[in-house]
């Protein structure tokens, strides 16, 4: 009965370990097998409805800077940052740079809620099907793009930015013009 109790638990192992290897492999080869936006690439296009009732589409602000930030109001550091993208977008907004915060909440009146309850007005586009997130491959929360004015990607940042840094990285991204 020993012998037959190691057997039955050698083959379980080798199943599990079959199914793991093929899981990796499969991961891998569908991530490389799409290409998502990085530093240096052409940022995609996109079209979402904001909590403004507007569509705003990407290449509306061709030859502007645009900082775009994917953000839900579950993520703490989304909500930490906030106050910092504010005061930087009440900063530079004047001075043509566009800010898009992608949310990819399901609710809107949760979303209006989270910005009137933190005196927020920064532009906030609806991502709820979650389309754009996908097709930029974002997979932390926050990430941000900065968009050059040639309409490439210059940084891309995941986790929570510092106001310095969003000050710093947009100083680099108006200079380079």
């Amino acid at each position: 009965m020993g012998r037959h109790k190691k057997w039955v638990q050698i083959g379980i192992f080798a199943v599990v370990l079959i199914i793991g290897v093929f899981t990796i492999i499969t991961n891998l080869s569908a991530s490389s097998g799409k290409k998502y936006p990085q530093e240096g690439d052409k940022a995609l296009n996109f079209s979402l409805v904001g909590l403004d009732g507007k569509t705003h589409e990407l290449s509306e602000y061709k030859g502007q800077p645009v900082l775009i930030n994917f953000w839900g109001t579950f993520c703490p550091p989304c909500k930490e940052e906030m106050p910092d993208l504010q005061k930087q977008y009440d900063k530079w907004a004047s001075k043509g740079v566009v800010f898009l915060e992608v949310n990819i909440d399901k609710n809107k009146v949760t979303v209006q809620g989270f910005m009137d309850q933190y005196k927020l007005n920064l532009p906030v586009l609806l991502d709820a099907n979650e389309e754009v997130r996908r097709a930029y491959g974002v997979m932390d929360y926050p990430t941000t793009f900065f968009i050059g004015k040639d309409g490439k990607v210059a940084v891309k940042k995941i986790g929570q930015m510092t106001e310095s840094f969003i000050e710093e990285t947009l100083i680099g991204l108006v200079g380079k013009s």
